[in-house]
């Protein structure tokens, strides 16, 4: 009985993906919160959120890397402009990753305010 019930209210209520404006993701960043950089490691050393991890959504290892978190964590994700970083939060959730928090416009608004 008691799975019947988590199982509705996941369905009732899923998980979900909440994408914050910049200053409210650099609150979060500043408060020490696991940042995870999407994007390549190309792109990456190009410029990235100081104290992000860089794990490659492309990547063959994806998975596995995240998976190395608990999934209780609250998690920082973005990318370049927030579409590779909303699929890979929506992969995290099929995981059962509960806080996700992806930046609005990704690391090009980052960078530009």
């Amino acid at each position: 009985m008691r799975v019947f019930l988590f199982v509705l209210l996941w369905i009732i209520q899923p998980p979900k993906v909440e994408v914050l404006e910049k200053q409210q993701y650099q609150a979060m960043v500043e408060m020490g919160y696991t940042v995870i950089d999407v994007r390549t490691p190309e792109e990456y050393e190009e410029g990235h959120i100081g104290g992000a991890k860089n794990i490659n959504v492309k990547s063959e290892a994806f998975v596995t890397e995240i998976k190395k978190f608990s999934k209780s964590d609250t998690l920082l994700v973005y990318c370049r402009s927030g579409r590779r970083s909303l699929y890979a939060a929506q992969v995290m959730v099929s995981f059962g990753f509960q806080k996700i928090y992806d930046l609005d416009g990704g690391f090009l608004k980052w960078e530009s305010e």
